[in-house]
């Protein structure tokens, strides 16, 4: 059979025997009576049904300085539609446009162009709005969290304003457990030093993609709401096709619970077992716009995969490995387990993400499909293919024409779980 995935703004494709395919990992089928709304009016819906907190228009006062921070552009967030049905309901509070401040956040991201931060929020709301990146040399330090003694360094503008709202997506996260809620202040505002003092905790057991309730860096990320109080969150859970299908809004801990167990129903996907061969695709762009963002469906599918198999990544990664501190760790390497030995020394915030990798090849091959160069790519410890069809065949050269393979074509919100017995 012919199959497709997401690669960068395009599609790869290939062809598989049927009866190699063991399982495709797409979301659970939801199943409502009421009709399923979709985007805007999603959104709409979410904002007039909050979770544990007034309606918006009843927070903010009239004279009240307002940020909205919301994700940057290696993230899936669909801002451009959220951001104007946000920016109306405060206008119907008395709060007019210039007393508004949209504030990307970027962690440790690279700053946008100004096109780019055109793109992310539409034309409407870019010549209305005034609309910054945060910026961790201005910053505001308010104390240490309880969880892991963790600094509390704010992006100024977020920090100094009256009201905070912010946007994200609801996706599961290799550590932090979900994406969204309070992380569009902790790491997405916050300075380097406290982001790489909140990750450090990604060794312990309970920071894995799905948990909420046990993981430590969750817990730290939600404590900085202390110090720096976020009044109301809208998050949204994307469809396959990259679709709002359900909005969440409110209080930043109960509306996103609310979200995560969404999410749950939707994306966690039962597995008899892990098979030989993975092949994942983290979507397409964004999410695979470098290897820094394509990790976290790398992340994914190693629960998929039995020991000894192989992982087939198809993930663009246009614009390299996509951080310095990752490249340094991924290029300086000697092998995978110095990686891992490295981090539990030296914990070095980019040189996280090298590691989780290196925990993935301590149990599985990974073969890249990608636009980087293939000697590039054997020095990541990888092995490189201009197309799925190629890495596929080696696959089976390897482990037998007879291979049983999990196809996941939304490696990066698709959580796999091997079911007990």
């Amino acid at each position: 059979m012919r199959y497709s995935l997401g690669f960068g703004k395009t599609k790869i494709e290939f062809d598989i025997n049927q009866k190699n395919i063991y399982k495709e990992l797409v979301p659970n089928k939801i199943e409502d009576t009421e009709e399923i709304l979709k985007g805007a009016a999603e959104v709409k819906r979410a904002m007039e049904n909050p979770y544990g907190s007034p309606r918006l228009r009843n927070i903010v006062k009239k004279g009240e300085k307002v940020v909205i921070v919301t994700s940057d552009i290696t993230r899936p967030m669909p801002s451009k539609i959220v951001l104007p049905i946000v920016v109306d309901e405060l206008n119907e509070a008395g709060i007019p446009d210039e007393d508004v401040t949209v504030v990307f956040a970027l962690g440790s991201h690279r700053g946008h162009t100004e096109d780019e931060k055109r793109y992310i929020v539409g034309d409407e709301i870019y010549n209305r709005i005034r609309c910054i990146d945060s910026d961790t040399k201005d910053y505001v330090f308010l104390g240490y969290t309880k969880s892991n003694n963790t600094p509390v360094y704010i992006f100024r503008e977020v920090a100094e304003a009256d009201r905070r709202i912010c946007l994200g997506n609801i996706e599961y996260h290799y550590f932090a457990g979900y994406s969204g809620g309070a992380k569009a202040i902790m790491p997405g505002v916050s300075t380097r030093d406290a982001i790489q003092q909140n990750h450090s905790r990604m060794v312990e057991d309970g920071a894995r993609a799905g948990n909420i309730k046990t993981n430590p860096v969750r817990q730290d990320i939600d404590e900085v709401a202390n110090f720096v109080p976020i009044d109301f969150i809208v998050n949204v859970v994307l469809n396959e096709k990259k679709e709002i299908i359900k909005a969440v809004a409110g209080h930043y801990i109960k509306a996103h619970r609310a979200g995560c167990s969404f999410l749950d129903s939707m994306y966690k996907v039962k597995i008899g077992k892990g098979a030989d061969i993975v092949i994942v695709s983290p979507g397409g762009y964004p999410k695979d716009i470098n290897l820094y963002q394509a990790q976290k469906a790398l992340d994914n599918a190693k629960h998929a995969v039995r020991k000894g198999g192989i992982i087939i990544l198809a993930a663009s990664c246009k614009e390299g490995l996509g951080e310095k501190v990752f490249e340094r760790w991924m290029l300086n390497a000697k092998s995978p387990q110095d990686m891992m030995e490295n981090i539990q020394k030296n914990f070095e915030l980019g040189g996280h993400k090298a590691a989780a990798i290196a925990m993935v090849l301590q149990n599985a091959d990974i073969y890249l499909v990608s636009e980087l160069e293939d000697d590039f790519v054997r020095d990541i410890f990888m092995k490189p293919f201009k197309d799925v069809q190629s890495a596929l065949c080696k696959a089976y050269e390897v482990l037998g024409k007879d291979s049983d393979v999990i196809l996941m074509p939304y490696g990066g919100s698709t959580l796999p779980y091997v079911e007990e017995d």
